[in-house]
């Protein structure tokens, strides 16, 4: 046996190989909440525990939540989060990019919380222009208060895709040839926070919030944008600063559902939506443009 082919040479190639892995995943997620986001409202209950944690705080006087500093337009945005366990019903996590103004952009996960062992309700949203009405919703697959999960936004001139662990459930395409609005032209910040609902939440709002189980807590860690930011009205990522590296920023920009992930999303739709506003005739007797063709 020569000695580039030892046992203890090959146990040193492989320890560099994976702290070169454990770098690699680090760059990937490694958001900062210290210098990428600011805590905005709760009077104290939302709290920045570390760079890589954060936790927000709901109780019956209010809720809390926080937001990116910079605004990006275009990119991908990650999080993770572990949400309210046991009886959360009529709490509100939320995970979002949205514009400012009446005539706002906005992508949203909403996730709604529900009595001990039933499931979470995940709503998802597109608005353009200030108009919504998007609505899809679907139940996860796994128990989202045991650990925490990646939801991320995809968000390119031609995709806004929504996912969870990397397994997408819905791709809003850019359809402006039919008449179609998409989120283009305005940039948006990141937004969480944890509130409140029990009017609407929770089946219709029929079951309200069990106030002797609060305080409610949501944990979210690993805060990542691949994007481009926002500043001044420029992009830094069409002037080539962006921080991202160009091989990420490839990936997301040109990003859309290979067959094997669209097959993948298929098949969530099938077995977990429980909402499509594409399928509501009583509230769109003309189904909307996009719904033809997805």
């Amino acid at each position: 046996m020569s000695p580039s082919s030892s046992p203890t040479s090959s146990t040193a190639m492989l320890l560099v190989s994976m702290l070169a892995l454990s770098s690699f995943l680090t760059i990937a997620y490694g958001g900062s909440f210290y210098q990428d986001c600011m805590v905005t409202w709760g009077n104290g209950r939302g709290k920045i525990i570390n760079d890589q944690l954060l936790t927000l705080s709901m109780d019956k006087y209010s809720g809390s939540g926080f937001e990116s500093k910079n605004e990006y337009l275009y990119g991908k945005i990650e999080m993770q989060i572990k949400f309210v366990p046991g009886n959360s019903a009529g709490t509100v996590t939320t995970f979002f990019l949205r514009s400012q103004g009446a005539a706002h952009d906005e992508i949203d996960f909403e996730f709604l919380g529900n009595v001990s062992g039933q499931p979470y309700v995940v709503h998802t949203n597109v608005f353009t222009q200030g108009k919504g009405d998007r609505e899809q919703q679907f139940y996860l697959w796994f128990d989202p208060t045991k650990d925490f999960h990646t939801y991320s936004i995809t968000w390119n001139p031609q995709h806004v895709i929504f996912a969870v662990d990397g397994i997408p459930l819905r791709d809003f395409k850019n359809l402006e040839s039919r008449g179609v609005p998409f989120p283009k032209n305005q940039a948006m910040k990141v937004y969480s926070s944890l509130w409140n609902a029990d009017d609407w939440a929770t089946m219709g709002g029929l079951v309200k919030t069990d106030w002797t189980q609060a305080p409610f807590t949501a944990s979210f860690r690993n805060f990542n944008a691949d994007a481009c930011i926002w500043s001044w009205d420029t992009s830094r990522c069409s002037s080539g600063k962006s921080k991202t590296p160009a091989s990420a920023k490839e990936a997301w920009w040109t990003d859309e559902l290979s067959p094997m992930r669209y097959r993948r999303m298929r098949w969530v739709q099938r077995k977990y939506m429980i909402y499509d506003y594409c399928a509501d005739r009583k509230r769109f007797p003309r189904q909307p443009p996009e719904c033809r063709r997805r």
